[in-house]
């Protein structure tokens, strides 16, 4: 099996790459032959649990913010179908422009369609159409598609005619802490999010002085933008201004991140474009008090287990500090949800099961 679209394994740069270094591992297990396409030097980090058994190829392309995504897909591609695997898996509708060279090839294909690119705000118009128009190919070409949500599936069964398979992402357990904590367990408000508008990071920098105030508590940001992003430059500000606010930057170390999640009084997750969100599941995982925007995907990955909020900032306010004081055990209440829905052995069976069911019908057609 070849796994096309991410950026190589081991690494640690988002939910496909995560994804990944748990499935390839898996399927090896399994007995497959998995090989991994991906880029040089990005986020790969070899001396961190990589499984001797993965053969990892890296190709060319060009590393720019508009052509590295496809660039990067059409050479594994090309090197696909050079080799034929029995299945590729595809990671992103991106490379759905591809996908007519590998069936060309006699190659099956399962497809991860990702959230909805196009409705995200950090695109521009032409970025927005390259991805739907990827998604218009993917949905002529692939042989099966997964969805990480059960709202993406309605999605594209609206849209575009195609149905699928629901696989989401799985959460790590809490393990036994290894640190001191770095701010008092339940004291502080916590977001971890990429600075972009469609997260509600601008919202909660704007709530952020009055939780405190109101709440007695810290604020820990976890994220960063460019420099001189708007964004960066509000939180920069509200960190300056209140020295409650811990603005962290970007955390690679995940036992770190973990950390933070597992002891703070209340998360808040900002997200509305996409499907299930792997910070969304990692932080239930963890048993985060989780205040949420209340869109379609977080609500069906927390049910009862998350608190929800609008886009107005008096919301953000009233919901946090309604969490804070909250007297249920939100914590077992996230963590028996996510052991129920959201695990990796549940999400890597799933993989192998549609990956399986694929080749089988490929050998049965031969």
């Amino acid at each position: 099996m070849a796994v096309i679209g991410t950026r190589g394994y081991p690494s640690y740069y988002g939910g496909f790459e995560t994804a990944v270094r748990r499935l390839a591992p898996y399927l090896a297990d399994r007995g497959w032959r998995v090989r991994v396409y991906g880029r040089p030097g990005s986020h790969l980090r070899p001396d961190k649990g990589a499984d001797p058994r993965i053969d990892s190829v890296m190709t060319k392309g060009i590393d720019s913010r508009s052509l590295s995504t496809l660039t990067y897909g059409l050479f594994s591609v090309l090197h696909a179908v050079i080799h034929k695997p029995d299945v590729a898996l595809v990671m992103n509708v991106a490379n759905g422009y591809w996908l007519p060279l590998l069936k060309l090839r006699g190659i099956p294909t399962v497809v991860n369609v990702d959230g909805i690119e196009w409705e995200r705000d950090k695109w521009s118009r032409l970025g927005k159409a390259v991805f739907r128009t990827g998604a218009r190919f993917t949905a002529w070409f692939a042989d099966q598609l997964v969805f990480d949500a059960l709202a993406i599936g309605d999605y594209w069964q609206a849209n575009f005619g195609r149905t699928g398979v629901f696989i989401p992402y799985g959460g790590d357990p809490a393990s036994a802490p290894g640190r001191e904590p770095e701010f008092t367990p339940g004291g502080y408000v916590l977001l971890v999010a990429r600075f972009v508008p469609e997260n509600s990071v601008g919202i909660f920098l704007e709530a952020a002085p009055s939780i405190i105030e109101r709440n007695d508590v810290e604020v820990v940001l976890v994220g960063s933008a460019p420099a001189g992003d708007p964004l960066q430059n509000l939180a920069d500000s509200v960190a300056a201004t209140h020295p409650r606010v811990h603005l962290l930057g970007h955390i690679s170390d995940d036992e770190r991140l973990f950390d933070l999640w597992r002891n703070a009084g209340a998360y808040f997750h900002g997200h509305t474009v996409g499907g299930t969100n792997p910070a969304l599941v990692q932080a239930m995982a963890l048993g985060a008090r989780t205040v949420a925007r209340g869109t379609v995907y977080n609500r069906e990955v927390l049910g009862e287990a998350g608190t929800y909020c609008t886009e107005d900032v008096d919301s953000v306010i009233e919901t946090v500090g309604a969490v804070l004081t909250d007297e249920r055990d939100l914590s077992v209440m996230a963590i028996e949800r996510a052991r129920a829905e959201y695990t990796w052995e549940i999400v890597c069976a799933r993989y192998e099961e549609t990956i399986a069911a694929l080749q089988r019908l490929k050998c049965g057609n031969e």
